[in-house]
C-alpha cells in the first residue's frame, strides 16, 4: 500500500492545544463545547478550522495555521484563545489544560457528535468510554520522505523527557494516583497507541501500516495513535507525548524542543550521519519511568542498562540544542526547560498545593490561572491573598 508523503519546505511547526471547559463555580468540567463552538463560527466553521471538537464535549482543541517559528505558533493559539476566553466567560466557563482533570469523573462525560468518535467507543468500548484525558500534540514538517522514519525512531529516546517536562496528570477522579502522567496510561491502553515501532525504512512503513489494515486493526492510518508517528498528508512527524500543558509558555517550550530535535536530526542526514535507534525494551521501560516518577526519573541511557537523573539530561539537552534554537529563532523558547526544571512540571506544581494545605479545587483553580495569566503556580490562591505564589517569568 504505497502511502504518499508531501513532503514540507522546512521545519514547520503545528500545534493542536486540547483544552477543558471548567465551571468556575463547580470547578467540574463543563460538557458545553458544542454551544462554544456554535458561538464562534469564525473559527469553528472555516475549510480549516481553528478550534474542533475532540472526544469529549468538556474538550476544545485549538490548532494552529502552519507556522514557520515558535513565536509564530504561539502567537496563533494566543489570539484564539483570547477570543475562547470571551465566550466562555459570559457562559461561567473558564479554560484549562492538565492531562487529567482533577477532580471531574470520566463517567460524567458526553461525547461529541462526531461519527468517527462515535465508531471508536463502539469499538474500543471502556477503552474509549474513560479517555476524559486532554494533550499537546506537535508537528514539524520533514523535507523528504526517507529521513521521516529513522528521525521517528530516534526521537523515540526522548519520550521520556516529552513526558517529563510535561506531565500534569497525577489526579484521577480526585484520587491522587502515584503517578506522574496517569494519561500515559489511560491513553495508552488503546490498542494502537504507545511508542512508534521501530521500523526500517519507510516501505516498512508502509507494509506494516497495509497488513494493519488487511487484518482489521485499523481503516486508516489515522488511527494508529503513536506517541510519536509520521503524518504523511501534512508532510510531518506529530509528537504526541505532551501531557496536557497549563501554559502558552510551556506550550512554546516543547514546541521549541520539537522542532530543534528534528531539525538538528534533519542535518545530520544531510551530513551522512547514522541516527540514534534505541533498543524498543529501553524505549518501554523511559517511558514508564518518566509516567511514574516524572523529573524525579532514572532514566536509561544505553542497552546496558546505565542510568542518569532525568534533571540532569534536560540541562544537558538544553545546552546540546542552544545553537539549532538560535539558528531557528526561538533561543528563549527552548530556555524555559531549565525553568521547569527548577520550578517543577505541572504534576509537582500541582502537588505543591496539596502539600501547603490546599485542596484539589484550589488545584482546579491554579490551573485556570496558570492558562489565564501564563505564570506558574504553586502556592494556595486563597491563603496567600491572591499572589501568584512561586511564579514564572
Amino acid at each position: 500500500m504505497p502511502i504518499e508523503f508531501n513532503p514540507s519546505r522546512g521545519p514547520t511547526l503545528g500545534v493542536e492545544w486540547e483544552l477543558q471547559l471548567v465551571d468556575k463555580h463547580t470547578r467540574r468540567l463543563r460538557q458545553d463545547a458544542r454551544q462554544v463552538l456554535d458561538a464562534v463560527p469564525e473559527l469553528s466553521e472555516t475549510p480549516r478550522p481553528k478550534v474542533m471538537h475532540e472526544l469529549m464535549q468538556s474538550q476544545l482543541e485549538v490548532i494552529t495555521d502552519v507556522c514557520h517559528t515558535v513565536s509564530e505558533a504561539v502567537r496563533d493559539l494566543r489570539t484564539t484563545i483570547d477570543r475562547l476566553r470571551q465566550v466562555v466567560d459570559a457562559r461561567g466557563m473558564a479554560l484549562a489544560c492538565t492531562g487529567t482533570h482533577a477532580i471531574s469523573d470520566w463517567r460524567d462525560a458526553v461525547y461529541a457528535p462526531v461519527q468517527r468518535y462515535t465508531e471508536l467507543v463502539e469499538e474500543m468500548q471502556w477503552l474509549a468510554w474513560r479517555i476524559q484525558t486532554f494533550g499537546v500534540h506537535v508537528h514539524v514538517g520533514v523535507r523528504e520522505r526517507d529521513k521521516v522514519i529513522p528521525i521517528v525512531n530516534a526521537l523515540a529516546a526522548y519520550l521520556p523527557h516529552f513526558l517529563a517536562l510535561t506531565a500534569s496528570s497525577p489526579y484521577w477522579g480526585g484520587q491522587d494516583t502515584g503517578l506522574a502522567s496517569s494519561r500515559a496510561i489511560v491513553f495508552g491502553s488503546l490498542p494502537t497507541a504507545g511508542p512508534p515501532q521501530m521500523l526500517a525504512n519507510w516501505a516498512e512503513f508502509e507494509e506494516y501500516m497495509d497488513t494493519l489494515k488487511r487484518a482489521g486493526t485499523i481503516k486508516s492510518i489515522k488511527e494508529v495513535w503513536w506517541d510519536i508517528r509520521p503524518h504523511p498528508d501534512f508532510g510531518t512527524i506529530e509528537i504526541r507525548m505532551f501531557d496536557g500543558i497549563p501554559t502558552l509558555r510551556e506550550v512554546g517550550m516543547v514546541a521549541a524542543l520539537s522542532q530543534c530535535l528534528i531539525q538538528q536530526f534533519d542535518q545530520q542526514l544531510d551530513r551522512g550521519y547514522r541516527l540514534p535507534h534505541p533498543a524498543p525494551w529501553v524505549v518501554r521501560d523511559n517511558k514508564w519511568r518518566a509516567t511514574r516518577y516524572g523529573l524525579d526519573a532514572f532514566v536509561i541511557t544505553d542497552d546496558h542498562g546505565s542510568t542518569a537523573p532525568m534533571r540532569d539530561m534536560l540541562y544537558e539537552l538544553t545546552r546540546e540544542l542552544a545553537p539549532v534554537a538560535e539558528r531557528l529563532g526561538c533561543p528563549e523558547e527552548l530556555a524555559t526547560i531549565t525553568d521547569v526544571v527548577e520550578q517543577g512540571n505541572s504534576c509537582e506544581r500541582q502537588r505543591a498545593i496539596l502539600t501547603g494545605g490546599g485542596t484539589l479545587d484550589d488545584i482546579v483553580d491554579a490551573t485556570i490561572v496558570e492558562l489565564a495569566e501564563d505564570r506558574f503556580v504553586t502556592t494556595n490562591l486563597r491563603t496567600s491573598n491572591g499572589a501568584m505564589g512561586h511564579a514564572g517569568k
